[in-house]
């Protein structure tokens, strides 16, 4: 029963553990057997806990035979390498870091979660300082995405996506700068929370962008997403970016009184040239209107302005933060990473001003649409999941590059900082699971509620599930 506990959700996996029908340390002990069984083919995790993971089950078992309430009592989960735990270096993707001090704690929202009865198991790959959309980092190694081991899980969540859908753990966290919890989400076939900026606190995780980076859970099913979702709200002082506002925990059961108003998304998010991608939206709208919904067409006309806003801020920022690391050890440096530094400590200031002024007008845009739609609807990623090694994809005539352009999507709704679920639709062909897409469900800021409205409905159509992928033998 523990094998299989392991495997499934966080309520069922909870509500088993609290009537002690299994203990938290069978359900860990079968988690850690899972990694071991499945990290050498798909290098998700970058380090395991097991001593740790295992005294802290104990614990949790102990908790409850004294009659401790614990919301997630027993559910293992695993972080993005950029969260710090405790008596760990905090390497961020990196080895320039692996000189630093361990970290003295954990990340809060890795204390929120173990606060609840969930265990920490691991630390998850990623791209180099978060600076990538592939998943392919020089100095662990390529991250290889479940459901077809020959492809990309996109990144920089590389490891958050790929432990998911491996069935390796239940839950994950990871970070977003520019869509970096949508990308892997989409490619490996899980749901993914990019919350309101601001909404959940970044304290104690190694930073990329300031004024872009959130973090944000990533599960199998959209009920264990609002699970995660749920325990981790709350303010902390210490983020000069979160915001004091009160709890506002979701219910994936909870329907709107009136039909839901959804926009779908034109323009710069309807190419034709990315046709599968479109296409993954237009069914999504289809089945949420056949649900009750009133669907209609709508622009955001600054997107594209926006993204080229969000290029810049990340690179200028991004760059600053390394600067002295660069300086004094370019070739520890990813090349890709280590030339985008470069390139951002030269380019004008100015150009960081007038971007930053951009998005305020973006901003006041999207606020203008979202008077007439409660959600948007978008494509998560332009294509399916690429080869590993694969440098271009092709848009009209032209080749653009896969590292930069993943993110093709994603990145203009980070600029602006909008709550966005990224639901996946999944396929399987004759010869297994098919390379996966997704749909970002898009909301004004503060209101995550409609996202998981939206994504509820849409999974109801059975247009979206969540599975855990066997592994595809290459």
């Amino acid at each position: 029963m523990s094998e299989a506990m392991a495997r499934t959700g966080l309520g069922d996996i909870t509500a088993a553990v609290s009537a002690q029908q299994v203990s938290a340390e069978e359900v860990v002990r079968a988690c850690l057997h899972r990694v071991d069984d499945c990290n050498d083919q798909v290098n998700a995790f970058t380090a395991v806990y097991a001593e740790r993971a295992l005294a802290k089950s104990q614990l949790v078992d102990e908790q409850l035979r004294q009659g401790v309430a614990l919301p997630l009592a027993g559910v293992p989960f695993a972080v993005k390498n950029l969260f710090d735990v405790a008596a760990q270096t905090t390497v961020a993707g990196s080895k320039i870091l692996d000189s630093n001090a361990a970290a003295a704690a954990d990340a809060l929202l890795v204390q929120r979660l173990e606060a609840q009865g969930a265990v920490l198991v691991g630390s998850l790959n990623m791209g180099e300082f978060a600076y990538d959309f592939t998943g392919e980092n020089q100095h662990y190694g390529a991250c290889r995405n479940p459901r077809n081991l020959a492809h990309m899980t996109g990144g920089s969540s590389s490891g958050s996506g790929a432990a998911l859908a491996a069935g390796m753990v239940p839950l994950t966290l990871g970070s977003d700068t520019n869509g970096s919890i949508r990308v892997p989400s989409a490619l490996c076939g899980v749901y993914g929370l990019k919350p309101t900026y601001g909404r959940l606190p970044r304290s104690g995780t190694y930073p990329f962008c300031d004024s872009l980076d959130h973090v944000g859970p990533m599960a199998r099913s959209l009920a264990d997403l609002a699970l995660a979702y749920n325990a981790l709200q709350g303010f902390d002082a210490s983020d000069h970016a979160c915001a004091q506002r009160p709890l506002e925990p979701v219910d994936v059961a909870q329907r709107s009184r009136q039909p839901l108003r959804v926009g779908v998304l034109q323009g710069y998010f309807d190419p034709p040239e990315f046709s599968d991608a479109t296409q993954v939206v237009d069914t999504c709208a289809k089945a949420l209107a056949a649900a009750g919904a009133r669907v209609d067409y709508c622009q955001l006309e600054l997107a594209e302005a926006g993204r080229s806003a969000a290029f810049l801020i990340t690179n200028m920022e991004g760059a600053s933060l390394h600067y002295e690391k660069v300086i004094a050890q370019a070739e520890a440096f990813d090349a890709d990473t280590r030339d985008r530094f470069i390139a951002g400590s030269l380019l004008p200031g100015a150009w960081y001003l007038r971007a930053q002024r951009l998005r305020r007008e973006y901003a006041q845009q999207a606020a203008q649409l979202f008077g007439h739609y409660d959600v948007l609807l978008a494509p998560a990623t332009p294509i399916r999941a690429p080869l590993l090694g694969q440098k271009t994809m092709r848009m009209g005539d032209g080749e653009l590059n896969v590292r930069a352009n993943l993110g093709y999507f994603t990145q203009p709704i980070s600029c602006i900082g909008l709550p966005v679920i990224c639901a996946p639709l999944l396929q399987a062909d004759a010869n297994g699971p098919a390379p996966a897409l997704g749909v970002q469900i898009i909301a004004a800021p503060w209101r995550e509620d409609l996202c998981f409205m939206a994504a509820a409905q849409l999974a109801e159509t059975s247009t979206t599930r969540s599975e855990v992928v066997a592994i595809a033998k290459t």
